[in-house]
């Protein structure tokens, strides 16, 4: 067996039946429920446990440049950034669902779901900014944005189990 099989058979191009995408799949969505609009969760739970109100306000405060920070970036090329995302998923979806793509697939996989988070971390920053959220308001908008985050993302690692476990039966049998 030569040096470069031996490359290719560690690095499988064949992402279902890949162990790294799996490992990828888990530490994104792990990493997504824990930074909570760009907020580590247990800096959110300190803030609403603790006596001391250095927490709390630097909880406010992470929020408060977080929630800017999107919101600006929505405002100078939302559009743009709007319209290449919707290509880059337009394109991902037809290379690997018509074109049967499974790089492609799973890339879509993992980059569709997290499209639908953008979009609720924009809507939540917007939501905190509007309203002026801070104390128990604050904290329960951040737990709702967890919660809803946390449902696109089981449901996320369901539909991409599904799909995989799919391709990878079809893949034994036909190929």
């Amino acid at each position: 067996m030569d040096w470069y099989e031996s490359i290719f058979e560690l690095i499988d191009m064949r992402s279902f039946s890949n162990l790294w995408f799996w490992i990828a799949l888990a530490v994104m969505w792990s990493s997504t429920s824990h930074w909570v609009l760009g907020v580590p969760w247990d800096t959110v739970t300190r803030a609403r446990r603790a006596d001391d109100e250095q927490s709390v306000a630097d909880f406010e405060d992470l929020v408060r440049i977080n929630s800017n920070r999107i919101l600006f970036i929505v405002h100078e090329s939302g559009l743009l950034l709007a319209g290449f995302c919707c290509f880059m998923l337009t394109m991902l979806f037809m290379l690997g669902f018509i074109y049967e793509n499974e790089f492609c697939q799973a890339v879509f996989l993992l980059a569709f779901p997290m499209s639908l988070v953008g979009l609720l971390s924009f809507w939540t920053a917007r939501t905190i900014r509007i309203k002026g959220l801070s104390g128990d308001a604050l904290y329960t908008r951040m737990h709702r944005h967890r919660l809803m985050t946390q449902v696109v993302g089981m449901l996320s690692i369901l539909a991409t189990g599904m799909w995989g476990m799919l391709q990878n039966l079809t893949a034994g049998v036909l190929g």
